[in-house]
């Protein structure tokens, strides 16, 4: 059984709004307590080659450019990033000069089109290199402004590259939203700026009216725990029947994943908000229907815990899962399968039933939420459960393995 307390990492997602937003402003931020892993470090350099002065100690000191981003010298490599490659896209159409942008084999798998149409609408140049809406990608600026429509149904990182950028951008910017997926991650980019003094208007998340030649300033903030890294504790004390404290959460932050401690508690998992963090102690868990729409990154660990349920859980709602780092829905259901899970496919998401699940050697596709939700598993079975490319886990939580271990988990990389 788990047990024990874990500070949890800083979140990504605020990090490298954090980054973006320090890099964009007048005048020197520092960010406090960031998250130091590959995606975060990806959108730090990126900030770096269009101009802001970095200096990574504990906390990072970001410099801005006040508004006007530089022509980098060199080609921006995302890695792994693809909240870097959506924001960074929009920084670099601010820039009156050329900016190229590419990734790993994942992130040139990843569609970029309608924030391309967009910011092409809007005065910008860009575009695929191969013609298919993925990176590598060319943009010239600068945008102007203007009035688009934006499909939202793949991402919501296309609306925040937009939302973050446009202000500084000459002209006012009317922006029609269509099937906007995780609005949670927009509140928190609307928060970050109006945090700032950003006039934005929001009809409804379906209309947004920003108008142009506004100006960021710096700003010292730490940075909040992290929901979604939360979730694979969360989820392993529920199947586990351990017994683990979070520390460092927020429960008031924008942060979409926090909606995976009530699906937990739904489905039968004890949890409370104590003086010393969110304890949560796992128990005898039912199936139940669980709409990710909002928080698609909790796909692989809510799969997990299903298989542990009694009865049928159907995760829905999460078409966009599809895109990320892999097709999350095909391949945890090619993944857990090997482990003797009963599952199937939707199109939007999974059927889950209560399995006997075994060890089996398995793969993580290259990528991090998927291994570290395979691993979870593995602490529930006899035998043992190898998972092949487990290295990607530092591309958002690097000390995943050690926190883990700090509990009781036997697990180790190799």
């Amino acid at each position: 059984m788990l047990s024990g307390a874990v500070d949890i990492p800083g979140s990504k997602s605020h990090t490298i709004r954090a980054a973006v937003i320090a890099s964009l402003a007048d005048g020197i931020s520092v960010i406090r307590k960031p998250l130091v892993a590959s995606d975060t470090l990806s959108g730090l350099h990126a900030c770096k080659l269009l101009g802001a002065g970095v200096d990574e100690q504990i906390d990072w000191i970001v410099r801005g450019v006040v508004g006007a981003p530089h022509v980098p010298d060199n080609v921006i490599d995302v890695g792994n990033s693809g909240t870097t490659l959506y924001i960074a896209l929009g920084m670099a159409a601010l820039i009156d000069g050329c900016s190229i942008f590419t990734g790993d084999d994942q992130i040139r798998r990843r569609p970029a089109e309608p924030l391309i149409d967009a910011l092409n609408a809007l005065g910008a140049r860009v575009e695929s290199t191969r013609g298919n809406g993925m990176a590598p990608i060319i943009v010239r600026g600068p945008m102007r402004g203007g009035h688009i429509r934006l499909d939202g149904s793949k991402t919501s990182q296309y609306l925040t590259s937009l939302l973050i950028n446009c202000p500084l951008a000459e002209g006012e910017t009317c922006i029609d939203v269509e099937n906007l997926v995780e609005k949670p991650y927009v509140e928190m980019t609307l928060r970050w700026i109006r945090e700032q003094g950003i006039e934005v208007q929001n009809e409804n998340f379906e209309r947004f009216v920003i108008p142009g030649n506004q100006r960021y300033k710096s700003f010292d903030k730490s940075i909040p725990a992290d929901f979604s890294s939360a979730t694979f504790f969360l989820c392993a004390a529920a199947i586990t029947g351990g017994d683990i404290t979070l520390r460092g959460l927020d429960m008031e932050d924008t942060q979409g994943d926090k909606a995976v401690i009530e699906m937990l508690s739904r489905m039968g998992a004890k949890v409370e908000q104590s003086k010393d963090g969110l304890r949560i102690v796992g128990g005898n868990l039912t199936g139940a229907v669980l709409d990710l729409g909002n928080t698609p990154d909790a796909l692989p660990a809510l799969a997990v815990a299903a298989c542990f349920a009694d009865g049928e859980t159907r995760i829905v709602n999460v078409a966009q899962a599809r895109l990320k780092e892999t097709d999350r829905i095909s391949v945890m259901a090619q993944e857990l399968g090997k482990m003797g899970a009963d599952i199937e496919e939707l199109p939007d998401g999974l059927v889950i039933r209560g399995s006997k699940l075994h060890a089996a050697k398995v793969y993580g596709h290259g990528d991090h939420r998927v291994i570290m939700s395979l691993a979870i598993a593995g602490l529930c079975l006899d035998g043992e459960t190898i998972i092949e490319s487990a290295d990607a886990v530092s591309v958002t939580f690097p000390t995943f393995v050690t926190l883990m271990q700090s509990t009781g988990a036997n697990i180790i990389i190799s």
